[in-house]
């Protein structure tokens, strides 16, 4: 099998490894957690269902070790179509975003421990331990939108590297930089209009199924055999 098509499998398999348990803690978990404004119903289905988080936590964790393979599979695949580029993308996409989500997680941890019933925490009767473990859910939920930026700006030298590259379909690249404008414009506006998130969200929501493409054609069809002498720029 030509080199760059098996580079290429190998960053699709990456790639879909690290997206199928990411819903599980970004959207199935809170889902069935939160109680929106309710700082006690939130604390008492943490104490239920501890394990649900617990759940969550891994199915978070999990895609970023994985995504930090993925981003290095995706350098080595394009470094000889734009080495600037490649770089930026490692940057964004590994270097900054993962540990954000690693030290995001602890807010979460945060709240376990607050709902534990542990003997230190006895100098706080129940009401202020729930609405502590809330805050601390809610910052997680913002952190999120913090991460979200860099998985949006990731996407923009990605795209630019598929659109450059010859081997990957152009169209791909410029699916990529829509679904990153979709983040971007998500985590603004949760940040700066939190007026307007929900409603932006859901058209925002539409464009993230941009990035899924790449995936499989990563994975299926790999890349395309170029010419001999063939050159990228």
């Amino acid at each position: 099998m030509n080199s760059t098509k098996k580079q290429a499998r190998v960053a699709g398999l990456l790639y879909l490894l690290g997206s199928i348990p990411a819903p599980i803690g970004l959207v199935y978990v809170p889902s069935k957690l939160f109680v929106s404004g309710d700082a006690t119903a939130t604390a008492d289905s943490i104490r239920a269902s501890e394990s649900l988080l617990r759940l969550g936590i891994a199915s978070e964790l999990f895609p970023q070790v994985i995504f930090i393979f993925l981003v290095l599979a995706l350098y080595r695949l394009f470094k000889a179509v734009n080495e600037t580029l490649a770089r930026q993308m490692v940057i964004l996409g590994a270097l900054v975003s993962v540990p954000i989500v690693f030290l995001n997680v602890l807010n979460e941890i945060a709240a376990l421990v607050l709902v534990s019933g542990a003997d230190f925490l006895s100098v706080f009767d129940k009401l202020q331990l729930d609405a502590l473990a809330y805050l601390f859910l809610r910052l997680h939920g913002q952190g999120l939108v913090v991460a979200s930026i860099f998985w949006g700006l990731w996407l923009f030298p990605f795209g630019m590297l598929v659109m450059r590259s010859g081997f990957i379909p152009r169209i791909l690249g410029v699916l990529l930089m829509i679904a990153g404008f979709g983040y971007l414009t998500s985590s603004f506006t949760s940040l700066l209009l939190p007026q307007y998130a929900k409603f932006v969200g859901q058209f925002a929501m539409v464009l993230y199924f941009g990035e899924l493409p790449i995936i499989f054609w990563l994975l299926i069809w790999g890349a395309k055999v170029q010419p001999s002498g063939a050159t990228v720029s």
